[in-house]
């Protein structure tokens, strides 16, 4: 985990599009009371497929975590934004990179960048196959 504690604000007008915000609850953490690692891998992967499964028009799967950064700790009470966009497109997968938000003290509220990752996934047919990305919709 870095120490990079720059407040920020969040994504507004750029290519990455809101894909999910929550607010995670004290089942969640660890036991340090910090929100688990996996928990937010998983959100940022429910996050990444939201992009995938309509650039993809059907079924995808991960088959790649490319990077992840933990850059701060997350919190109970934090709302956690994830926002995402795709960054690359092959024959049949779909690169996309996902930055979470975590918005902080709603008496005084912040917004700090909690998570950067890269992700890819690849476009299934109905019986788990690869099958290529359909051609882009004008």
């Amino acid at each position: 985990m870095t120490n990079d504690t720059q407040v920020c604000q969040l994504p507004v007008g750029r290519e990455c599009d809101l894909a999910l915000r929550v607010m995670p609850m004290p089942a969640d953490t660890n036991s340090m009371g910090d929100v688990f690692g996996g928990w937010i891998a998983s959100q940022v992967d429910i996050a990444g497929a939201v992009p995938a499964t309509r650039r993809a028009r059907g079924r995808v799967a991960t088959i790649a975590v490319n990077s992840f950064l933990f850059k701060q700790p997350v919190s109970v009470g934090d709302i956690v934004s994830f926002y995402a966009r795709i960054v690359a497109e092959g024959r049949t997968s779909i690169t996309i990179e996902v930055e979470v938000y975590a918005e902080r003290h709603p008496e005084k509220p912040v917004v700090v960048k909690v998570t950067e990752a890269t992700l890819t996934y690849v476009c299934l047919d109905a019986e788990g196959k690869k099958r290529p990305l359909p051609p882009k919709a004008d």
